[in-house]
């Protein structure tokens, strides 16, 4: 029997439909702080929560980076709002999602990025940058 492997553009997909009706605030809020049970779920459903978060607030940009044990998550629409952050671990694994979606290996990476939802799709510029205990994720929204 063939081994299914595990596509994250497509579980980050099925996760912003799964909670397109949710209050995405609050949701992450319930995230913030707690340790993980299941690090890799909870990596996909922050992102996508935040990812929904950034649309519905007609944000330009989402950035969310670690330095050491300062986590830090934000979106900028006119005027920049703080987001609730996840556990350290869970962040981790965020980082290491987007990078595997977007086939990027180096310590620095900039690529285009499309995000199928129920209402259409969504385009952006995802850049990645990490080296040792700093890592940073940037999601501009391209302007549809």
């Amino acid at each position: 029997m063939e081994k299914i492997s595990l596509n994250y553009h497509l579980k980050l997909q099925e996760m912003c439909d799964c909670y397109m009706e949710t209050d995405f605030s609050a949701a992450m809020q319930g995230m913030a702080g707690v340790a993980s049970k299941d690090v890799e779920e909870d990596a996909v459903k922050y992102l996508a929560l935040a990812i929904m978060f950034a649309i519905t607030e007609k944000a330009e940009k989402l950035s969310l980076k670690k330095k050491g044990t300062d986590l830090s998550a934000r979106i900028k629409n006119g005027e920049k709002k703080t987001l609730p952050v996840p556990s350290a671990a869970v962040l981790d694994k965020v980082f290491e999602i987007m990078r595997a979606v977007l086939h990027i290996e180096e310590d620095k990476g900039e690529v285009e990025f499309s995000l199928g939802l129920r209402s259409g799709e969504v385009n952006a510029m995802v850049k990645v940058e990490g080296k040792g205990e700093k890592q940073s994720l940037k999601i501009k929204f391209l302007q549809q």
